[in-house]
């Protein structure tokens, strides 16, 4: 038998090894997939954690821990519904002026179709009209079915919100003993290694929640005020979609904006959608050249092909949520590799040479 080649023998062992580490991922993302409730709470438990941490500890400085961190979460959750409010009215307030600019839009739309360049029939919209209301009829029990699941997955996102306060309460209180118990439960050899990477996590899921809260909020002001300024209904409420698309980097922010222009067709004509399209321009050079740079610069920067290929990965594999947490999970991925390969990097601490024996003591040899 001719004896193996070095490569081959080579190549065989990193093939066992990579079928290993890829059985372990799958077990993962199984296990992940099956509870993937808890993953997700615990995720924005570290969100609301790394939010409030701050004013949790500048309040800690004046009133007990505990109270700071029950201001804190209290506090946070008043404005949130303060302005969850402030929108529910603002879509209440304009809801029949909506309605009647939409009938209006729709009917200069199809007027504006109807003329060159698109010379489309009357005919032809109209039977697009009657399909759709042919389509709702004929499946109106499976959107009541639909909606009945979607009532049950609103119990499930409650559940999750629940679960996700509960944990950043402890989180706040008590995180960074937590953190040392569990390092204190591993070996010597691998509690430093532990340490560093814990440390290097969660500087850079800080940085990047703080950085991208602050994008998104300055993407939603801008977009209320330009859609405010060019008079388009329900500014407010398309400010909010703003915001919390624009945690979804490169997708979200144009996806909102969309929706954006469809509203601007619909109730003011062609000419403000054409402006707002030109927005979602206008404001993705602004969130990829200036805000990214700046604002992130704490955090992990990452290439946009990087960015964009973690995103479609992420919706892939888990919807919406895997596209919000995708960005964040490789960005903390690479700073852990990065941190363990500068530790390795370290030259070991020299040993303290050994004091010189006292007068009247015996030396090392006696």
């Amino acid at each position: 038998m001719p004896p193996v080649s070095p490569f081959l023998r080579t190549a065989a062992s990193y093939a066992w090894r990579l079928l290993v580490v890829g059985a372990v991922v799958y077990a993962v993302f199984v296990v992940l997939g099956r509870f993937h409730e808890i993953g997700v709470a615990l995720f924005l438990g570290l969100v609301i954690t790394a939010l409030l941490s701050p004013l949790s500890r500048a309040l800690a400085q004046l009133v007990p821990r505990s109270l700071a961190v029950a201001v804190s979460l209290v506090g946070s959750a008043v404005v949130l519904l303060g302005v969850l409010a402030l929108v529910g009215e603002a879509v209440a307030g304009e809801s029949e002026t909506l309605i009647r600019e939409f009938r209006e839009g729709l009917g200069s739309i199809q007027t504006w179709l109807e003329r060159p360049p698109f010379r489309l029939k009357s005919q032809a919209l109209s039977g697009i009209q009657a399909r759709i209301g042919e389509y709702l009829s004929a499946h109106r029990s499976a959107l009541l079915s639909t909606a009945l699941s979607g009532a049950g997955q609103v119990v499930q996102v409650l559940t999750t919100l629940a679960l996700a306060v509960f944990s950043s309460v402890f989180f706040l209180l008590g995180g960074d003993r937590q953190w040392a118990w569990f390092c204190a439960q591993l070996s010597e050899g691998a509690r430093e290694r532990t340490a560093v990477a814990g440390r290097a996590a969660w500087r850079t899921f800080t940085g990047y929640t703080h950085g991208i809260v602050l994008v998104a909020g300055t993407n939603a002001v801008l977009v209320g005020l330009a859609l405010y300024l060019l008079g388009v209904p329900l500014a407010l409420p398309l400010a909010l979609l703003e915001f919390f698309a624009a945690f979804i980097p490169l997708i979200g922010s144009p996806v909102a904006l969309a929706v954006a222009a469809v509203v601007a067709l619909a109730a003011k004509g062609p000419v403000i959608a054409a402006v707002v399209i030109a927005l979602i321009v206008v404001i993705g050079q602004i969130e990829g050249h200036l805000l990214h740079p700046l604002v992130m610069s704490w955090a992990v920067a990452l290439h946009p092909l990087v960015v964009a290929v973690s995103v479609v990965a992420g919706a892939i594999a888990a919807g919406v949520v895997g596209a919000v947490v995708a960005v964040p999970v490789v960005s903390v991925t690479w700073s852990v590799r990065s941190a363990l390969r500068a530790h390795a990097a370290e030259p070991p601490p020299l040993e303290p040479p050994e004091p010189p024996p006292v007068a009247g003591e015996p030396g090392p040899d006696g």
